[in-house]
């Protein structure tokens, strides 16, 4: 029962409505033009949102990097804010058949001091709003924003914590199609989004076949590219070949679900802005790597993934893919550094960064991995710097040395 209908069966409701905000209640031409002034300023402040909107994202866009518009997009105080005002433009127009002079006059009150109260909201919102824009486009706010949805993201990736004195995660590199093998196409070009372990598993299982994933999380597949190797003693049907493509999620966007190098290299591309000649932000460099390293300390910290399953004992069904430490302080790190070798204070905050995560490596070999980066950071700076700015990173790089 809608709120007018209500209000025309029980009338008295009305008595609890204050008279300074309805002071008729007999004139249905005041309630339409109280009802259609409201939904008229509802469409015109939802306008004044998809602008500043639009204006958030090429800003963004422009002076970070595109690939943070999804983030934007994706943002629930965005779509909160747009459904607020719709709805209540939809409650007003919704409401305006109500207030009628035929077959008999009736002036929905209730149903007019509900969208009053709407209207106060919304603009109470709008304020939330703007605030929330403002601090959505700031530097700081954007990098730990990202920063703290790739932890989350690796925490629900890879829920264990990698053992004491266990070496940290090593990458697993895509299979490639055996040569008496048979590959399954991709049906669609995109972006893998997700694959489902658990369903190329049991069909290896009940087939009997042996799978090797061609291509991991993030990689971009063309149409008509393998991304599965099929090997072993069952057959491969139409009906099976269509079962193994519905494993893997495919979207025309990278997303950060179930891909943390996406989460990492959003801010990578804010640091490579921030240390361009056109905008020259150090500051902002500088508190990218500090995002950075702390999402490289969680990411050691936890154990990698299931790669291979195995059925019965000794007979690997399924192979996956892997993105390990090494590939991801490759991402993290590589193109900041050779960036910023002629920024003092970037390389030295780089620097200290490797210094953070080296010592909370346990084995020798990911801490030799840190050092080599610290080794080129300080060899690449060499060639733009006098030796006298020079004095600091040495030392630190001899400390880092030391950690190997």
């Amino acid at each position: 029962m809608y709120l007018s209908e209500f209000e025309e069966l029980h009338p008295h409701i009305r008595d609890f409505i204050p008279t300074v905000l309805f002071p008729t209640t007999e004139d249905p031409a005041v309630a339409q033009l109280i009802l259609s002034s409201i939904a008229t300023a509802m469409m015109t402040v939802v306008s004044i949102v998809f602008a500043i909107l639009l204006m958030t994202l090429t800003l963004a866009s422009t002076q970070f990097s595109p690939r943070i518009i999804i983030s934007f997009v994706r943002d629930n105080v965005t779509q909160q804010t747009l459904g607020i005002f719709l709805g209540t433009f939809l409650y007003c127009l919704g409401a305006l058949p109500a207030a009628r002079n035929l077959p008999a006059k009736f002036c929905p009150v209730v149903t007019v001091f509900g969208a009053m109260v709407m209207a106060f909201l919304c603009v109470t919102w709008l304020l939330f709003f703007i605030i929330h824009i403002s601090r959505a486009v700031s530097v700081t706010h954007l990098v730990d924003r990202i920063a703290r949805e790739t932890e989350d993201m690796i925490k629900q990736t890879l829920p264990e914590m990698r053992g004491e004195g266990e070496g940290v995660q090593k990458t697993v590199s895509p299979a490639h199609v055996d040569a008496a093998g048979m590959p399954i196409l991709s049906d669609t070009s995109g972006y893998i989004l997700s694959i489902n372990n658990e369903r190329l598993f049991t069909l290896a299982k009940t087939h009997d076949l042996s799978i090797a994933v061609t291509r991991r999380i993030g990689h971009f597949v063309p149409a008509g590219i393998p991304i599965l190797g099929i090997s072993g003693k069952g057959k491969v049907t139409p009906e099976l070949d269509k079962s193994l493509r519905k494993a893997f999620n495919i979207g025309t966007i990278r997303t950060l679900d179930a891909d943390i190098e996406f989460g990492i290299l959003q801010i990578v591309d804010i640091a490579l802005k921030a240390v361009s000649p056109a905008i020259n932000d150090p500051s902002t460099a500088i508190n990218c790597i500090d995002q950075l390293s702390s999402i490289l300390i969680q990411f050691a910290m936890h154990k990698a993934p299931q790669t291979e399953f195995y059925y019965p004992e000794g007979t690997l069904r399924v192979s996956i893919p892997w993105l390990g430490f090494d590939r991801i302080l490759e991402s993290a790190f590589e193109q900041v550094r050779l960036y910023a070798q002629a920024d003092v204070a970037v390389s030295l905050r780089l620097l200290r960064a490797f210094s953070d995560i080296a010592s909370t490596l346990p084995d020798r070999e990911s801490r030799k991995l840190i050092v080599d980066q610290g080794i080129k950071l300080v060899g690449g700076c060499s060639e733009k710097l006098s030796e006298e700015v020079l004095k600091e990173m040495r030392l630190r790089l001899a400390a880092l040395e030391k950690m190997a």
